[in-house]
């Protein structure tokens, strides 16, 4: 029997729906609700971060949400000289991506990253696997490498420059960024593709939010 042609798969949302008394929520609290309500999913917390280099070149990749600050701004961690990186030394702006297919829901954050300090940096470090600590030193992030063997060397290199019985200590080149938004849409499938958008947003950090429902 052939296979279903993946290009002609449809699917009726019809799981849940979205009011327009959410738009008097606050959005941080909101968020978080949803990401409650994701928890029992496969890596709930994975987003897709993203960028714009400076000439204009986008870039998207899945990253893990690392924290949530009481102002609702969203943490990511990673190596500050990868290509995600560099992007965001050339232009901060960025969209963040929550697609809870499952749930048929998906939030969508825009906003500016500035790196984190180094305190916030050297704690989430310390709490890291130790492969995740060596590897943060072994992999020289989205550089060219000639062979999985030769990134293998890297980290038995990584192993024996910080022995068992020593703390490994969090790379200078890596680090987080805090996303504060300036626009979260929350989006619920609804049938015949009439979807719910509820959209939250504000001219700057300090700015007071605005609500409105968007034409899906």
């Amino acid at each position: 029997m052939p296979a279903e042609d993946p290009l002609a798969h449809r699917l009726d949302y019809a799981l849940d729906a979205v009011g327009d008394d959410a738009r008097d929520a606050d959005p941080s609290d909101l968020f978080h609700r949803w990401l409650t309500d994701a928890a029992d999913l496969p890596e709930p917390n994975a987003m897709v971060v993203s960028t714009v280099d400076a000439a204009g070149r986008p870039t998207s990749r899945t990253v893990l949400l690392r924290g949530v600050d009481d102002d609702g701004a969203l943490w990511f961690f990673t190596n500050r000289t990868s290509r995600k990186g560099r992007a965001l030394a050339e232009n901060p702006r960025v969209s963040l991506l929550f697609p809870w297919y499952a749930l048929q829901r998906q939030i969508i954050v825009l906003g500016e990253a500035t790196p984190l300090d180094a305190d916030r940096d050297d704690a989430y470090f310390a709490s890291r696997p130790r492969g995740s600590q060596l590897s943060a030193w072994a992999s020289d992030q989205s550089q060219p490498v000639a062979s999985r063997a030769k990134l293998e060397a890297g980290m038995d290199a990584a192993s024996a420059r910080f022995p068992d019985d020593e703390t490994v200590p969090r790379p200078p080149h890596w680090g987080g960024y805090r996303v504060v938004p300036t626009e979260i849409e929350f989006w619920q499938g609804r049938q015949s593709r009439l979807h719910d958008r509820i959209v939250f947003s504000r001219d700057g950090p300090d700015a007071p939010w605005r609500s409105f429902r968007r034409q899906p």
